[in-house]
């Protein structure tokens, strides 16, 4: 275990502690929420650009991150959708959100054993989605106006963009990997 793994793993074992204090019955509950996610959100850049500057990147890092990051975003997915289970658009987008992680997920793996990782390497689509979802889920978790800013409506909007920002970047790396899918 190096620096940023350790970060990493910290991450993972802030997603009980992240849905925990979501449903807490207090009022201050959702503002801790919150910044639990948004600190995972920080921690998740800074173990990457530690691994880079401290030169530790490994196997077990390319592996664990992106997998916290899904874990911490399909956490708070899930438990938004139980707060607003009749809200269709959030819905969708959940399930947009969730599909293609799973598909990209596979499509990745599956370039990589055939040793073509590259191919499906981060596009700006997907860093797009990324801030876009990012915001929209501290929105949602906060859920209370900001200055009279109605802050889940906001991060309603959002999370739409982000699902349609979903479907773009799949698009992209679909279009990528298309020559070796179809390879006969």
């Amino acid at each position: 275990m190096n620096v940023p793994n350790t970060i990493t793993s910290f991450r993972i074992a802030l997603i009980p502690v992240f849905i925990t204090a979501f449903y807490l019955p207090y009022e201050w509950a959702p503002a801790l929420a919150t910044f639990i996610f948004w600190f995972a959100a920080v921690t998740d850049w800074f173990d990457g650009y530690l691994a880079r500057k401290l030169k530790q990147q490994s196997a077990l890092g390319a592996f664990i991150d992106p997998l916290a990051d899904k874990l911490m975003v399909i956490s708070a997915l899930l438990i938004i959708i139980t707060k607003h289970p009749d809200n269709n658009w959030l819905l969708f987008s959940t399930l947009v959100i969730i599909s293609r992680e799973i598909f990209i997920s596979s499509l990745r793996e599956w370039m990589s054993s055939l040793g073509k990782s590259d191919v499906v390497a981060v596009s700006f689509f997907g860093k797009a989605k990324t801030v876009a979802q990012m915001f929209a889920l501290m929105f949602l978790i906060y859920e209370h106006d900001i200055f009279g800013l109605p802050t889940y409506i906001f991060g309603l909007g959002l999370l739409v963009w982000a699902a349609i920002l979903t479907i773009v970047s799949m698009v992209v790396y679909i279009k990528s990997a298309w020559p070796t899918l179809t390879k006969g």
